[in-house]
């Protein structure tokens, strides 16, 4: 008796093959879709300024005025965040109480705030 020859399906392998590279072709897609923006230089972000009529200080400016007691550095963030850490001898003095503590400032300096 003669053994008769079975021709072997390749169905199950293009299956596997198939369903493979669509799970390879789908976590590229995923991982490409939630992948975080460039950040935006700093240098950037100063030349966009909210208000561009404010006068800015550069860091020299601000610290030789300090340095030469011409001018005041108030924070004008959060009591919390002041303690967090500063700049040596700024004054804190949130933003919401700017306008009503004033007269704590000495109008004859450079007032000069800073928030970050």
């Amino acid at each position: 008796m003669k053994k008769r020859k079975t021709k072997k399906s390749l169905v199950p392998l293009y299956l596997t093959i198939g369903g493979g590279l669509l799970l390879i072709v789908t976590a590229i897609l995923l991982a490409t879709q939630n992948a975080p923006a460039a950040p935006t230089p700093a240098s950037a972000s100063h030349e966009e300024e909210t208000y561009p009529e404010i006068p800015r200080a550069s860091l020299e400016e601000a610290k030789a005025a300090l340095d030469a007691d011409n001018a005041v550095i108030v924070d004008v963030r959060s009591a919390e965040a002041y303690a967090g850490g500063h700049i040596a001898g700024a004054l804190n003095i949130p933003l919401a109480e700017l306008e009503s503590r004033l007269g704590e400032l000495d109008k004859a300096q450079w007032i000069i705030t800073y928030c970050t």
